[in-house]
């Protein structure tokens, strides 16, 4: 069995715009277009029972809208696990918290590169105190040299000044950025998910990764819809891992964490 931790799915109707738009951002193709049936028929293929699906408000007033779709799909779709968007300039950000976690969502997704603010800016403190205090575990993309929003500095930051809240950093702690990863999160108290990761990193250099972070703080992600959830798992298949590692990586960690 394995759990996707990180997920993408949009309403019918935006989904392949959407998808556009991303692969514009990072200049490459997406091989699918964002859909729920094409997230279900690519995870079948490996085993997939739970997906963790997500999407990101690019402005304040998109929240609310976003989440009651994550609700919506979650409702729909037991296998899917929700989690909502925050913004840093969503005002009532305490109110739709508490919303969104009594709708059952077991997280949030934040990415700061699309939503163009420093992880570690003082103005989300108090909207992650509060996030710690309703124990909703926050997924934040991380890294891109490209830019200074989400680098695995600025995480470490974020985990020092909130010891309370749980930190899932996507892409290894950063994508693109690993040897920072490794400098400044690898063994400290936060999670790593191997989404859009092991295409480029290195074998050795993840293996690395992996023993000095810790098995046990890493989670399986494909980044649907761009990759296909048999070139993800194959490429997660090489890494040099025993079975009950691997068990713990695409499905035991994710369990506890959420409580499934």
């Amino acid at each position: 069995m394995i759990i996707d931790f990180h997920a993408h799915v949009y309403p019918e109707k935006i989904a392949e715009k959407a998808t556009q738009a991303i692969s514009d951002f990072y200049d490459a193709p997406m091989v699918y277009h964002g859909k729920v049936e094409e997230l279900l028929a690519s995870g079948s293929k490996i085993g997939v029972v739970k997906y963790i699906v997500h999407s990101t408000a690019t402005k304040p007033m998109q929240v609310e809208s976003i989440n009651d779709f994550i609700i919506g799909l979650k409702n729909e779709h037991s296998e899917f696990v929700g989690f909502g968007t925050m913004h840093p300039d969503y005002e009532n950000f305490e109110a739709e918290l508490k919303r969104i976690s009594a709708a059952g969502l077991k997280g949030i997704k934040l990415h700061p590169d699309f939503q163009k603010f420093q992880i570690d800016t003082p103005k989300m403190d108090d909207v992650y105190e509060a996030m710690a205090e309703l124990k909703l575990p926050v997924l934040v993309h991380a890294g891109d040299c490209r830019y200074d929003f989400s680098g695995p500095k600025r995480i470490k930051n974020v985990l020092d000044k909130h010891p309370n809240l749980t930190v899932i950093a996507a892409h290894f702690g950063g994508y693109t950025e690993w040897d920072a990863s490794l400098e400044y999160l690898a063994g400290q108290k936060v999670y790593f998910d191997t989404s859009s990761t092991l295409w480029k990193l290195p074998i050795e250099k993840a293996n690395n990764m992996i023993r000095k972070h810790g098995v046990e703080k890493f989670l399986f992600g494909s980044d649907f819809p761009m990759w296909d959830h048999e070139d993800e798992l194959g490429r997660f298949n090489k890494l040099d891992l025993n079975e009950e590692e691997r068990q713990a990586i695409l499905y035991e960690n994710a369990r506890k964490l959420l409580g499934l």
